[in-house]
């Protein structure tokens, strides 16, 4: 019990700013939403389209990010810090290029944007906003690699006031950028757009100047090599690749809601947010416990890695009743603070029970993928999620919503389903792995 305790704080510890920065970064989300929508129906409709499109561009490059905390921290259990450094060198060159390669695949939609079916009254609005963000992602891409190699070496901390800190300024520059306050030009949905670019290019310079000037590891410098940035590569896509299929998936079942209707999407745009909480905690535990497990791999603990993984998964179970329970108890409310419409309300409280039912396999998929990255074995990740999402959750989806005649229902009882499947092959994959890597001990 003594040493569930000690691993369970040791979780807690590294966990707790991570979660943290999440849900500022979910706080500032709304408060976007909210200042655009106050200037604006227009503007936040082509807000709205422009940020879908952008996320899984968004999920790709924290893909490509989080391969760092296994490189970086397999280097830091064993004090090799040159090798860090060099780590960390190679983690922001290929999350650059990884940015290059994703600017332009965008700049290439939005010369066909005008091709999509949005409304052409739109299109003044969509088109700045658009290149504005396109420009802000290799400065994001920058900010991801360096808040993992931070968060590998375990410190979770600095990366968290940083986050909170460019969250403030975005709101803030919102305010001023949007509506023209402080003797600055009222720039609409332009402004919210620069607000983020200017906030993500800030978030990037702090972190560059603190990991040069006040960290430890500064007077370390390394050797270049482009081994890392091999090693990075190859265990940052299947990584990329499994976080857009999830993604994706979700995605998809937005797009079938709106088939059903108006209310049916607003009540699944509701449910996502407020699922939001459960899983940015459920993330925050896991990636504290892939940082831990990346120490122990490190040292040939196979024991601990286990472990670890086992007390990550319990704390999870732990943070999903806790999260659970209130939501369902105080449904009406929760409801009642996103809509005014009973209809809507009506359809949200209609999905808590296949909200309830998920949770189990939210946190086994979240946390055991973490833990599957912190031991470099990912190659099985993109089938597995391939599997769990493309085949079993989005045609059952369709199936229960459409064929069964569960609508809006239907749509999120293929969540439990899609979520366990995902979760139970990252488990058996993840104890296999770890039974042969210690058979193979000498």
């Amino acid at each position: 019990m003594r040493m569930l305790n000690n691993r369970a704080t040791a979780i807690a510890s590294l966990a707790l700013p991570i979660v943290i920065a999440q849900l500022g970064s979910i706080l500032q989300g709304w408060a976007d939403t909210i200042m655009v929508g106050q200037y604006g129906t227009p503007e936040l409709s082509a807000a709205g389209f422009v940020n879908n499109v952008f996320n899984l561009v968004i999920y790709f490059l924290l893909g490509i990010s989080y391969a760092s905390t296994p490189v970086v921290g397999d280097y830091f259990s064993r004090g090799d810090y040159d090798n860090v450094v060099q780590a960390r060198r190679s983690s922001i060159l290929v999350n650059f290029i990884a940015s290059l390669f994703v600017v332009a695949l965008l700049l290439l939609l939005y010369i066909n944007i005008e091709r999509l079916g949005q409304p052409q009254d739109l299109m003044p609005l969509i088109k700045p906003y658009f290149i504005i963000l396109l420009c802000s992602l290799p400065f994001l891409a920058v900010f991801n690699a360096l808040k993992q190699c931070f968060d590998a070496t375990g410190d979770t901390k600095t990366p968290m006031w940083v986050m909170l800190g460019g969250n403030v300024v975005n709101v803030i520059l919102n305010y001023v950028l949007i509506f023209g306050k402080l003797g600055c030009p009222e720039l609409g949905l332009v402004g919210a757009g620069l607000a983020t670019l200017l906030s993500r290019v800030m978030m990037m310079l702090v972190l560059l100047f603190y990991r040069k000037k006040n960290s430890y590891l500064a007077k370390y410098k390394g050797d270049w090599t482009f081994r890392d940035a091999f090693r990075l590569t190859k265990l940052g896509i299947p990584i990329s690749v499994q976080l857009c299929l999830e993604a994706g998936s979700f995605n998809v079942c937005a797009l079938f809601m709106g088939w059903i209707g108006a209310s049916a999407l607003a009540a699944h745009q509701v449910m996502c947010t407020v699922s939001t909480f459960g899983f940015m905690i459920y993330y925050g535990i896991g990636a504290a416990a892939a940082i831990r497990i990346a120490y122990y791999r490190g040292q040939g603990e196979w024991d601990e890695v286990k472990a670890t993984a086992r007390t990550a998964l319990f704390m999870s179970f732990v943070s999903a009743v806790i999260v659970v329970v209130p939501i369902c108890l105080f449904s009406s409310q929760i409801a009642g603070i996103f809509t005014t419409s009973a209809e809507v309300a009506a359809l949200f409280i209609s999905l808590l029970p296949a909200f309830a039912c998920y949770q189990m396999g939210d946190c086994m998929q979240t946390i055991y993928a973490n833990c599957l990255r912190a031991i470099e074995d990912v190659k099985y990740l993109m089938l597995f999620a391939f599997i769990a999402y493309a085949l079993v959750s989005v045609p059952l989806a369709y199936f229960f919503a459409f064929k069964m005649g569960g609508g809006a229902v239907g749509v999120w009882w293929s969540f439990p389903f899609g979520l366990t499947i995902a979760g139970v092959l990252y488990i058996v994959r993840f104890n296999r792995t770890i039974t042969n890597a210690v058979r193979s001990k000498p």
